[in-house]
């Protein structure tokens, strides 16, 4: 989406790295591992803000914040960590970016959060499987999808409140573009 210029573009996409990188430090700090899961199984709070990126700035903005998110996982908590997000969040980005160009029209907020959830725990698991060698980590995608179902719906749910908060702030030069996207997705 173009805003008003490219600075206001430049800091908004600042601002939401910056929100990106609060949630997902809060959830690794505050929030316990949740049970039954992988070690590291997390709500994706963070993801929320990918995915309004990439409603409101299109799949490059949600790519960097992707990119953000990752680097930060690898300076704070290590390779695995860092290697483990970007997996997820490349793939769920890449889902991010089919629904916007070419089936947005028929995905609601919470088929969008639940999909892209979903890639990002698939994503992931890959990823485990790369790292470890073992196939038998496989055996852990039907729990994840659930938990997918789950963080997913969340996801879509604070979309709900979201995007018509943020496109009320009349921050962008191009809104009818990004109420195009959003409503598509209801």
């Amino acid at each position: 989406m173009k805003t008003k210029n490219p600075a206001q573009k430049i800091a908004l996409l600042g601002v939401f790295g910056a929100l990106a990188l609060t949630l997902s430090f809060l959830e690794n700090t505050l929030l316990p591992d949740l049970p039954l899961l992988p070690p590291g199984a997390k709500l994706g709070l963070s993801n929320i803000v990918t995915v309004l990126c990439g409603g409101l700035f299109g799949a490059p903005a949600a790519f960097a914040i992707t990119a953000l998110k990752a680097l930060f996982a690898l300076v704070t908590r290590g390779m695995t960590a860092g290697l483990m997000s970007l997996s997820g969040g490349l793939l769920s980005t890449v889902v991010l970016w089919a629904l916007l160009k070419k089936i947005g029209r028929t995905v609601s907020y919470l088929g969008v959060g639940v999909l892209c959830a979903a890639a990002h725990n698939l994503g992931q698991l890959l990823m485990s499987v790369l790292l470890t060698g073992s196939l038998a980590l496989l055996s852990y995608g039907k729990y994840l999808l659930l938990f997918a179902l789950a963080t997913g719906t969340l996801t879509g749910l604070m979309l709900c409140v979201l995007v018509p908060r943020l496109l009320q702030t009349g921050r962008f030069s191009n809104i009818n573009e990004a109420k195009r996207i959003f409503e598509n997705w209801r």
